[in-house]
């Protein structure tokens, strides 16, 4: 026994690598995301689903919409980001799935005068070039159109880039474009960026939303990172709302937006859309 004391024993049963059979069905998997979203860009079969923001007080109304990227599947269904997003983010897709959601989402604003509206968009996207033309493009045609949009980057994307971002963002502020930092409270911003970022708005992460009003640690953390947002003059803006005791509670500690199922899902036929195919079909 002493003889091999000490000595690792072989693990025939746990290969890696090519050999190790979850390895290579995460992989078959994402190559099959890859290709279906590659698929989608090529045949032009992006769109966006569209969900309410909803002012906390009265007159209650909606204060902007969020418009979120979907592709369609080779069956012609619409897969939500979340089901390829984590595959596609870092890489060329993800930048040319930001460009059309940009390019669709401002020409949503065009024909819909009224609308304000908010586009996702990754850390990663900045200085891609095709993104840039998008916006001057739209912006050069009319410039008011920067006041009606709002940019929504995720904490965890800006903290890779955040001196590139917080370039970014002042000179696009200057033409009035709004930027709402997403899933604040996910990623631990730095509190020497955060300081410099300047946005608009925050959206706290949804995991500290959803049961909130029964949540000590929850209601406590929401509480400190409202604090936060208000001393830095930011819109508190919770996100993943869907309950009404949940709502009540955020309305009672001052948030200023609601976003959530409780107030409508996200929807590739928003209120606009259906009136306008309505006065079509008349």
């Amino acid at each position: 026994m002493g003889r091999h004391f000490g000595q690792k024993r072989p693990r025939a049963d746990l290969p890696d690598g090519a050999d190790n059979p979850l390895t290579a069905a995460i992989a078959a998997r994402d190559s099959r995301i890859m290709d279906m979203v590659a698929s989608a860009i090529r045949h032009k079969n992006c769109l966006l689903a569209f969900q309410p923001v909803m002012q906390a007080r009265p007159p209650h109304g909606v204060a902007f919409y969020e418009a979120m990227i979907r592709v369609l599947d080779a069956t012609g269904r619409v897969i939500p980001a979340g089901d390829f997003m984590d595959t596609v983010e870092n890489g060329e897709l993800g930048r040319q799935l930001d460009c059309n959601a940009l390019e669709i989402g401002l020409r949503t604003l065009v024909r819909n005068p009224a609308l304000r509206l908010a586009i996702n968009m990754s850390a990663r996207s900045i200085g891609y070039q095709r993104w840039m033309r998008i916006l001057d493009r739209f912006l050069r045609q009319d410039a008011t159109l920067g006041e009606r949009l709002i940019l929504e980057i995720s904490e965890p994307s800006a903290m890779l880039v955040p001196e590139l971002v917080i370039d970014f963002m002042d000179r696009l502020q200057g033409r009035g474009i709004a930027f709402a930092l997403d899933d604040f409270g996910s990623g631990a911003v730095a509190v020497r960026h955060f300081r410099d970022f300047f946005f608009d708005a925050v959206k706290i992460d949804g995991q500290y939303i959803r049961g909130i009003h029964a949540n000590p640690d929850n209601r406590a953390l929401v509480s400190a990172l409202c604090a936060i947002a208000r001393e830095f003059d930011m819109l508190v803006i919770a996100e993943s709302v869907e309950a009404r005791e949940d709502a009540e509670y955020l309305v009672s500690r001052g948030v200023d937006c609601l976003q959530g199922y409780l107030f409508g899902a996200p929807s590739v036929r928003p209120p606009w859309k259906e009136k306008s195919e309505d006065r079509a079909s008349a």
